[in-house]
Formats: C-alpha cells, sequence, structure tokens
C-alpha cells in the first residue's frame, strides 16, 4: 500500500506534464448544453475504481466539479460555484454543461483511477455564439448626386468572437478609400456577459447610376454567414437630358390636335416648363403638355422646350404637318362624241411623294388611256386616287361618247334541227340604238349594250325566199341593212310514184340528168336576162311575197320535181 501510494501522485504528475503539451479543443455553443469528452471517448471501464472531473480557475487553480464511484449510479457534485447546478455526467463519461457561458471557456481535466493506473485528459472549452440578426439603423432617407451623405449603420450584436462587417452594392464588397466612400467600424464587449457588438457606419457618395442599386451589410462569423435585407435608396440628381415628345401617331397631317410633352430625367423631376412655339415661348406650371389645335402645312417646323427655371437645357423635335390639294378638269359628266379629242389634267400639290391611282368603271388601271380619238369603249366613270402620308383625296369625271348608229354585220344560221333560221344584227352607237326587223320573228333577244355595240337576234320559219331587212336608229341618225333569207322547205317525190322496176329506173335517170342540164343551162341565161333588166324587191311584214325571179326558180324546180 506504501509503494501504491507513492507511485499515484507521480503517475498524475506525469500524465498531467504529457497531456499539457497537445490539449484537445472543443467548440461549445451559447446558451446551449456543451459537452466534453473524457479521452475522446475512449474510455477502459475494466477495474475502474472512479472518474472526477475538474476544471481550471481564472486564477490558474484547480476546482473540483464532481467525482462519479464506478459502483453507483450517481455522481457527486463537488462545485460550490456556477457550476454546482449545471454540471453532470453521462454514460461514456462525459461531462456536461448546461446553459453555456462565456465564463464555461477554460480547460476541462477529466482523471481516470484504475486499481493499477491513473489517467488525466484535458480538455479545453472555447463558446461560440452567433450574433443577433443584423440591423441596419439611422438609414439615409435619400442620397445626393456627388455629395458624400451616410447611408446608415450595420449593427450584428451579441457574437462571440465579434462578427466581421462588410458592405455591397449590387453584390460587390464596398471598399474604403476615404473619399467616396468611407467606412468606419468598431467592436464592443458586453462587460456582464462578455458577447461582442460589431458596428459599420457607411458613408457613401452616390452618382446617377446607382440609381436602383441594392445595398446589403453582410456579417461573416465562425456559426454562419448573415446578409441583410437589400435596401434601394432614392438618388437625387440634376436635371441633364431634355426630351420634346410628340404623342400623336405620324405621319400627322392637316386639322390634326398635336400634343407635345416635355421631359427632363433629374430626380425629383421637373414638373413646369416652357414651349418655344411659333408664336413664341409658352410658359406651363404644374404641367409638361400643351396642344397645338388644327395644325397646318405651316405649322411644320422645329419645336423646343426646358424646365421653366433652367432654359439653358432644351429638348428638340421637328414636326412635318403632311397635306394634299387636289384638282382635275374636266370633271362631273362630260359628252363627247365619236372621234372627238379629250384632254385631262390633273393638279396636284403634296408634302411627300404621292401615289396615284385610276380606275375605270371600279375596275383599276396600269395607266389613264389615249383620248387622242374617242371610241364608244372609252364611254363609262373614271376616278383618280392620290394619297400621301396617310391623307387620301379623289376627284372623278364620267366620260358619254356618242355616235350614230351603225350595222357592223347582218347574218343568218340554220338551227340545229334544220326547220328555222336565226338572223342576228349587230350595230353600235350611243345613246343605245332600237333594232326594227321588216319581219316578224320568234325569240327576239337583245344583248346589253356594251362599248356601243348591241346585237339583237330573232328566229324566223321563211317558206319561201325572203328579203329581210334591219334598221337601227337613235336620236342622231339610222342606218338599213338587207339580206335575202331561203326557204327551209324542200318538196320530195310521194312513194307511191317512184318506178319498182330496174329498167323503168334507168330511164328515169337520164332523163332527168338531161333535164337538169337543160334546165341548167336555161336558167342561167335566164339570170343573165334578168339581172339586167330587172331590180328584185323585197315584201312587208304582212304579205311575205316573194320576187318573180325567185318564183320562177320555184316553178321550174317544182317542173323538174313532175318530171
Amino acid at each position: 500500500m506504501g509503494s501504491s501510494s507513492y507511485l499515484l501522485p507521480v503517475l498524475i504528475t506525469a500524465v498531467m506534464f504529457l497531456q499539457a503539451s497537445s490539449i484537445p479543443t472543443i467548440i461549445g455553443l451559447y446558451g446551449e448544453t456543451i459537452e466534453v469528452p473524457c479521452n475522446g471517448g475512449a474510455v477502459q471501464s475494466d477495474d475502474l475504481i472512479f472518474t472526477k472531473w475538474k476544471y481550471t480557475k481564472k486564477d490558474g487553480t484547480a476546482g473540483d466539479l464532481l467525482v462519479k464511484q464506478a459502483h453507483k449510479d450517481e455522481a457527486t457534485i463537488q462545485a460550490t460555484d456556477s457550476f454546482k447546478n449545471r454540471v453532470s455526467i453521462s454514460a461514456n463519461f462525459s461531462l456536461l454543461i448546461a446553459h453555456g457561458t462565456l465564463a464555461d471557456q477554460t480547460v476541462f481535466t477529466c482523471m481516470l483511477v484504475w486499481e493499477s493506473n491513473v489517467g488525466e485528459y484535458p480538455v479545453e472549452v472555447v463558446v461560440h455564439k452567433r450574433p443577433s440578426p443584423l440591423l441596419i439603423k439611422d438609414k439615409a432617407k435619400q442620397l445626393e448626386n456627388g455629395k458624400l451623405t451616410t447611408l446608415g449603420e450595420c449593427i450584428a450584436s451579441e457574437a462571440n468572437p465579434a462578427a466581421t462587417l462588410t458592405w455591397t452594392k449590387n453584390g460587390d464588397t464596398l471598399k474604403n478609400d476615404d473619399t467616396a466612400i468611407k467606412i468606419i467600424s468598431q467592436v464592443t464587449k458586453d462587460p456582464g456577459t462578455g458577447l461582442s457588438t460589431t458596428s459599420s457606419l457607411l458613408q457613401y457618395t452616390a452618382v446617377k447610376e446607382d440609381v436602383g442599386s441594392k445595398f446589403t451589410c453582410r456579417a461573416t462569423h465562425e456559426t454562419g454567414d448573415q446578409e441583410s435585407a437589400a435596401e434601394i435608396f432614392t438618388i437625387h440628381y440634376p436635371t441633364e437630358i431634355v426630351t420634346l415628345q410628340v404623342l400623336n401617331k405620324e405621319p400627322i397631317k392637316e386639322g390634326d390636335d398635336v400634343t407635345l410633352r416635355c421631359h427632363a430625367d433629374g430626380n425629383p423631376p421637373p414638373t413646369s416648363f416652357t414651349f418655344f412655339l411659333k408664336e413664341g415661348k409658352v410658359p406651363m406650371k404644374d404641367n409638361d403638355t400643351i396642344v397645338l389645335p388644327s395644325v397646318t402645312r405651316d405649322s411644320s417646323g422645329q419645336y423646343r422646350c426646358s424646365p421653366l427655371e433652367d432654359e439653358k437645357k432644351q429638348g428638340l423635335q421637328d414636326i412635318v404637318v403632311n397635306y394634299l390639294d387636289l384638282s382635275l378638269s374636266p370633271s362631273g359628266m362630260v359628252l363627247k362624241n365619236v372621234g372627238d379629242t379629250l384632254v385631262v389634267d390633273v393638279q396636284k400639290n403634296t408634302s411627300g411623294d404621292a401615289q396615284v391611282s385610276w380606275t375605270k368603271n371600279n375596275g383599276k388601271l396600269d395607266k389613264l388611256p389615249d383620248f387622242g380619238e374617242l371610241t364608244y369603249a372609252h364611254a363609262g366613270l373614271y376616278v383618280l386616287e392620290v394619297s400621301v402620308a396617310g391623307i387620301k383625296r379623289s376627284e372623278s369625271f364620267k366620260l358619254d361618247v356618242q355616235g350614230k348608229p351603225k350595222i357592223n354585220y347582218l347574218t343568218e344560221q340554220l338551227s340545229a334541227d334544220g326547220k328555222t333560221k336565226v338572223l342576228s344584227c349587230q350595230a353600235e352607237g350611243s345613246p343605245e340604238p332600237s333594232v326594227q326587223w321588216s319581219i316578224n320573228g320568234t325569240n327576239e333577244r337583245s344583248t346589253p349594250h356594251s362599248n356601243g355595240m348591241v346585237t339583237h337576234t330573232i328566229t324566223v320559219e321563211p317558206r319561201k325566199n325572203l328579203t329581210v331587212m334591219c334598221t337601227v336608229s337613235n336620236s342622231l341618225g339610222d342606218d338599213s341593212r338587207a339580206i335575202v333569207v331561203a326557204s327551209v322547205i324542200v318538196e320530195s317525190v310521194p312513194e307511191g310514184e317512184r318506178s319498182n322496176g330496174n329498167d323503168q329506173a334507168k330511164l328515169i335517170v337520164g332523163i332527168v340528168v338531161g333535164l337538169i342540164l337543160a334546165a341548167a343551162i336555161v336558167g342561167l341565161i335566164y339570170w343573165l336576162y334578168m339581172k339586167n333588166s330587172r331590180q328584185g324587191s323585197w315584201k312587208t311584214r304582212e304579205k311575205e311575197m316573194g320576187t318573180s325571179e325567185e318564183e320562177k326558180k320555184l316553178e321550174e324546180n317544182n317542173h323538174k320535181a313532175d318530171v
């Protein structure tokens, strides 16, 4: 026993000497339970007699905290100071310190006593505290352009260790240059708690480009970084640029009311302006617009405006008032005769290049026709349209070309069944000529009067050769033309009179051929005689009689048929 008592202090001294050179450190959080491990948590419990925890006081002496016998469940609290009600021991022999404070920052030693050995394991405890949420106080109401102004003071309070503060603008760190940017930082410690408060005062020289910039304060700390909400400051700066706007949609044309607005880029922006018009200066108090009523072409020119208190800074705007004057000669109703000449004169005065188009009877023309020698086809409604910069004008004249009627052709055509004939009479003239026939007919039809032309048709069934006349007339005169229309009736030999014998047939054929030749010769001689001695005549609608020549021809044909 005496030797053991001798070795114990020696072992304790040796352990303390070895551990002092490399004491491990743990970090505890302020206000929370701090767990201090014994020998890093690796404790051999075999033959363990007891475990004891102690700490190093401010004066360097050791203070007892608790001791736990291996055969007992509860530890004996030996502390008499602030640790008395805050320390306990866990199942793995770690020291538990409730409600950690900065006063707990010291060295704690775990002593393990076995039957044949003694070990001491010191651990240094450091207590950290996260700073309170960042606060920016004494914020500026606005920043002045080019003037060093206190933007605000950022505070990170009750931290351990003290937080580091930085200022950012749009995410970029601001650095102190003692000219345009001044940052004054300081750290104070609460003597009661030992916690530190960091403050940072930012003085900043704003420029116009800082409008809308976001300023933030950032705290860097061992427990994690923080950033304040972004602050956007109103920046006051003088007017540099003045603009004059025309609020009307272009193009501007005569008769429009034109609204002008003056704008200056200063902040706060000017509210009163001076407008420089054709008539002179017009001041507008608390108004940035002015209206030019019913502008004319003489209103075109340069207009200016400026803030009411600073006429040196001006905005300029050129205004062009578009216009269109148009006259057409002739106009209205124009009456001409076929073959006459028409001169068309267009006079226009415009503010720019004009688009010109012509239509005739609503149909587009590539160009105006040549009216050097008028025809019926020239008649119609002519409309001139001219446009420039949204302005449209139109003028028109209606040309009527008149002329004495004239028949172009008179024709006949046999119908498909061979029983009737269709007579067609085409004539030109204006006003529209009326058509008269010398014979009654059916299916009488007439085409619309177009380009001076009209075609009239009738259907007849002539039983004898006829001379038919077509007569056309209007208020300027008339015209007639005749045509000989052959009969559509051909007599045939009765079936019962035909010979059944081959010999008779041959005889009859020979006789007929001879008679035909003879009749042809006689007819030719007779036709020549009649041509020199007589003229044909035509019948009226009532009688439908043929000429004597036509009657002889019909008698000859009948005689041939009888033979």
